[in-house]
């Protein structure tokens, strides 16, 4: 995962949508594209479903899976395909560490910033108008991070969801909700640079290369030892049995002393919801603090105890028991980059092939109670979602093994 810094955003950027912008930054979007995240082919499934939503004089919004740090090439390769222009709401954090030409890129592809920790009524407020008014779908990301899992979908956040109801409850025309699924496919085998990554990850650890191993073998062997590092700090001892048991033990060790020293009862929430809450308060503390003071240390700890959190929520244990195809073998490896030799981005290790597939929209009813409704709507566009990612398969022409 990806360390941002946690503080209250120091300014808001809102879109400048501009097609003709958009249509200028194309050759440098594909060149982008294909160097950094070896993105050669987009295809696309479903685009009828948007455009008759478009065509209709609906507000849309797009609800993606988030799974890879490609995904805006993915989505605006979609785009031009489907001939039209897109609102993203983004991180904050993006724009910040972005130079001047990128924040100002960034605008005109309609991307505006959302500061994800706390309440922000500027980006809610435009969400709200684009749903309302514009012409131009509004694309948001519900699961917030980017948890390098192309085939499940993790919880999504309620935000989306009730920016649509408040959209079709006060505007002047209907507002739908396009669910959405991404997925990535090597389209050539990235199995010898795998191996020479987990050779790098096994000798960061001090262990010698286990190269007389499979793959998978050798991921959940470094999955136990890293595991067993933190159950070290946090319990004393290390746990035994199945490794999604022993990460989710650690996560309800972790949330539920947040929990307890902010003074929160969120047991009842998804881990996503509880650590943004706990971020929240963590934020809100610390800057109420003076730089010596032991209580804004421990609020600094606190964050970075919630950003192990997110870590271990985003290795499910069994996904590539599971399943040992060479995406989710390497998209654990991706996430173990970042995590154990920390680069900002993992490294794409073969040429790929996105398929980003829109499905049915869905009417956005406001006849319940709002809270009620935004979280069945949210649900709802859960199951779309991982639907659509089910029907994604791997590329007919793929001459390399699916599995190791």
């Amino acid at each position: 995962m990806n360390r941002q810094p946690f503080q209250t955003p120091p300014c808001w950027w809102s879109p400048k949508l501009s097609p003709t912008w958009v249509r200028l930054w194309r050759p440098v979007r594909r060149r982008m594209q294909r160097r950094e995240q070896r993105l050669l082919q987009i295809e696309v499934h479903g685009a009828e479903n948007l455009r008759r939503a478009l065509g209709r004089n609906q507000g849309v919004l797009v609800t993606p899976n988030h799974s890879s740090h490609a995904d805006c090439y993915a989505f605006h390769g979609a785009a031009d395909q489907v001939g039209c222009c897109f609102y993203f709401m983004i991180a904050w954090q993006v724009f910040q560490r972005g130079s001047r030409l990128r924040r100002r890129a960034l605008r005109q592809h309609g991307c505006f910033s959302v500061d994800r920790e706390g309440t922000d009524m500027r980006a809610f407020r435009q969400a709200v108008e684009i749903l309302q008014s514009s012409s131009h779908p509004l694309v948001v990301f519900p699961e917030g991070e980017v948890y390098h899992l192309s085939e499940r979908i993790t919880p999504f956040r309620d935000g989306p969801a009730a920016m649509a109801l408040l959209a079709a409850r006060k505007g002047r025309r209907p507002v739908v909700c396009v669910p959405c699924a991404m997925k990535y496919h090597y389209i050539e085998d990235p199995t010898p640079e795998l191996l020479r990554l987990m050779d790098d990850l096994e000798r960061a650890v001090f262990w010698r290369p286990r190269r007389d191993l499979s793959l998978p073998e050798r991921i959940y062997r470094l999955a136990e030892g890293l595991l067993a590092l933190k159950e070290l700090e946090f319990f004393g001892t290390t746990g035994s049995g199945p490794v999604p048991e022993r990460i989710a033990a650690l996560i309800r060790c972790v949330l539920g002393t947040l929990d307890n020293r902010y003074g929160i009862d969120s047991s009842a929430s998804t881990v996503p919801e509880r650590v943004k809450a706990l971020r929240h308060r963590a934020i809100e503390t610390m800057e109420s603090l003076s730089g010596g003071d032991p209580d804004r240390r421990q609020c600094g700890e606190d964050l970075d105890d919630l950003f192990l959190v997110v870590q271990a929520f985003s290795y499910p244990g069994d996904y590539v028991s599971q399943r040992p195809s060479i995406e989710r073998i390497a998209e654990t490896l991706d996430k173990f980059e970042e995590d154990v030799l920390g680069v900002k981005t993992a490294t794409i290790r073969g040429a790929r092939r996105a398929t980003v597939c829109f499905g049915e929209p869905i009417d956005v009813e406001t006849g319940r109670g709002r809270k009620t409704v935004a979280g069945d709507l949210t649900r709802l566009l859960e199951q779309h979602g991982q639907a659509l990612l089910n029907e994604i398969g791997p590329p007919a022409d793929r001459d390399f093994g699916d599995s190791m």
